[in-house]
């Protein structure tokens, strides 16, 4: 039987209207779990919350109403410190833009999450050109991003996810700027991950066929899951 590792419940989000008129909702009484090991899929038309659902669950943004539970801990209460703690050792980002940071190289911005997390430089080092040779980027470890492909910027930012061990991966459409072989590569090494590693995968996707390779599958409509 699968262990329990996040749980949502009563999700509620909206937003202020700029120009005085009524809150913008996003999300209504959204309730899902996620279980260890599994890759879960999140589907639904443009607009309709994904995002910002992926957000809330991976604390870079809180519910007006609702908890997130990791155990008994609820990371939506959580002051933005503990917060940012809580995810740089929990939680692994991939977005579908990769956010590296331009004036350092592959590697430097892969170790940066254990050296924020106080890991010395070479223990950091070391673990990062581990996930580049895992990832087959290892050549290009001292290339800065401007230097990299669109593919291998994606497999040095699932590389930096990875960095501080994390028992989830959050991933917002981590193919969408990707050619089919890119796509597949990254797949791939979020499949692998699950089988590996044990990582969960929280994935937000459009594509069909990708959403069926998953353990789970959650639709997002008006602002809900059924």
């Amino acid at each position: 039987m699968s262990e329990l590792l996040l749980k949502a419940e009563g999700i509620y989000k909206s937003y202020d209207d700029d120009n005085g008129g009524p809150p913008l909702e996003v999300l209504e009484n959204v309730n899902l779990e996620v279980q260890k090991g599994t890759i879960t899929s999140i589907v639904g038309s443009s607009g309709s919350g994904k995002s910002t659902l992926l957000h809330i669950l991976g604390g870079l943004d809180k519910p007006n109403k609702g908890s997130v539970l990791w155990g008994d801990k609820d990371i939506s209460l959580m002051n933005s410190d503990k917060l940012a703690e809580f995810r740089n050792k929990n939680i692994g980002f991939v977005f579908q833009f990769h956010h590296l940071l331009p004036e350092f190289t592959a590697i430097e911005n892969i170790a940066m999450p254990a050296l924020i997390s106080g890991v010395p430089m070479k223990e950091a080092s070391d673990r990062a050109l581990d996930l580049m040779k895992r990832f087959s980027i290892a050549d290009r470890r001292f290339h800065r991003p401007t230097q990299l492909s669109g593919g291998e910027q994606q497999r040095v930012s699932m590389a930096r996810a990875l960095m501080n061990n994390p028992e989830l991966i959050l991933a917002d459409e981590p193919t969408g700027n990707l050619d089919d072989a890119n796509t597949q590569i990254i797949l791939d090494l979020l499949f692998e991950l699950r089988d590996r590693d044990g990582v969960s995968v929280l994935l937000i996707t459009h594509e069909k066929n990708i959403a069926e390779r998953s353990d789970t599958i959650l639709e997002i409509k008006n602002g809900t899951i059924d």
